[in-house]
């Protein structure tokens, strides 16, 4: 052999992988599955474990970018610095919600706790009626209070509910959720720029990216049910006490924070106000009812398109789903926090999984085989 065809052998054949290196790739390529599986459950599993206080920190990101989002509004009308709009708009927060509770304490005790009566007494009188068809209300047990319509109350606002009174549980994780929105609102990018040192340095733009476009859906979901749980309040309370209807201003009240929840809430604040409407008679409330259903069809289909603008677009099945199936498993707040998560998870699916893993994106050519 001459010396050229020694020289090019080696270049022609493959060099031969060590035997380690080998047995790693093998070894790595078994264990990939199994491992990534036990991850994902392992992930699942804390995520369920610790839910009550996910929903509670998801609460707190609401409320900051509450506060974000009327802190961006005040720039427009006053050029100062953002802490300066910041502080001045959680003055006006803390100055509303005072006189908010002093107003409440006076008046409404004494309006709840007539409506309360008046609930009870037809709840009673329909129970009696339905008794004589052998329809059982409310099953073997009887109607002691209402509280048993809430499924597992001690969810409701976390495990700490189990071993505190429920009225302490709920100012406790009040407090807390305000204190996470100021926190979070306070200073939003430091916190996000926390979160993204988490992540790999190439993809750190698109998770930035991805983050900024779900504050932006949340700022303009949460500003567009806001207004319109004030505009179904204002309006249903004025209609109700035109009316005659006894607490039409807590009754108004109880429909707009009600209808925070898409689809099911305004369902859910009809029966008080049935139960009120029915000591006034048959036609009264015939008459009530129909115009809740009205005020609740034109904000739906007119007020909410003007307000939103398509800001979320979930689809309402998808919607209502989710908050039957948060409901069933955390309570009331999965109730409450099941759009804007399933909403926030959606553009999660939509750039992360379908954009960027898919590789489908819109206007994108298929690729050809």
């Amino acid at each position: 052999m001459t010396p050229e065809a020694r020289s090019s052998a080696p270049a022609s054949m493959p060099a031969a992988a060590p035997a380690g290196a080998s047995s790693g790739t093998v070894w790595s390529r078994v264990l990939a599955l199994p491992l990534t599986v036990l991850a994902v459950a392992v992930g699942l599993a804390l995520v369920l474990y610790t839910a009550p206080s996910l929903l509670l920190l998801f609460a707190g990101i609401l409320f900051a970018t509450l506060l974000d989002a009327c802190t961006r509004g005040l720039g427009h009308i006053l050029p100062v610095a953002r802490a300066w709009r910041f502080a001045l708009v959680t003055l006006v927060f803390a100055s509303l919600a005072a006189l908010a509770i002093g107003w409440g304490i006076v008046r409404f005790p004494a309006q709840a706790q007539m409506l309360m009566k008046v609930m009870d007494t037809q709840l009673g009188i329909l129970e009696g009626h339905l008794a004589t068809f052998g329809i059982d209300l409310f099953g073997p047990g009887g109607r002691q209070d209402l509280s048993h319509l809430i499924a597992d109350p001690g969810r409701l606002f976390g495990h700490v509910q189990y071993a505190v009174s429920g009225a302490y549980a709920v100012g406790i994780n009040t407090i807390v959720i305000v204190c996470l929105g100021v926190f979070f609102a306070g200073h939003p990018s430091g916190y996000r720029e926390g979160v993204l040192i988490l992540v790999p340095l190439g993809a750190r733009a698109r998770v930035r990216e991805v983050m900024d476009e779900m504050g932006q859906m949340l700022r303009s979901w949460l500003l567009g049910q806001l207004v319109r749980s004030a505009v179904v309040a204002v309006v249903l309370a004025i209609t109700l006490h035109l009316l005659g209807l006894p607490g039409a201003p807590l009754l108004g009240l109880q429909a707009g924070a009600a209808n925070f929840i898409p689809y099911l809430g305004p369902l859910i604040a009809a029966l008080p106000v049935a139960l009120v409407a029915m000591p006034l008679g048959l036609s009264t409330l015939a008459w009530v009812m129909a115009i809740y259903f009205a005020i609740q069809t034109l904000e739906g289909f007119v007020v909410a398109p003007l307000i939103q603008k398509g800001s979320v677009d979930v689809a309402p099945a998808w919607t209502l789903f989710a908050i039957v199936i948060m409901g069933a498993m955390f309570g009331a707040m999965g109730v409450a926090l099941a759009a804007p998560l399933l909403a926030v998870g959606r553009i999660a699916v939509l750039r992360f999984y379908v954009q960027d893993w898919l590789k489908d994106r819109p206007g994108a050519a298929p690729s050809k085989k």
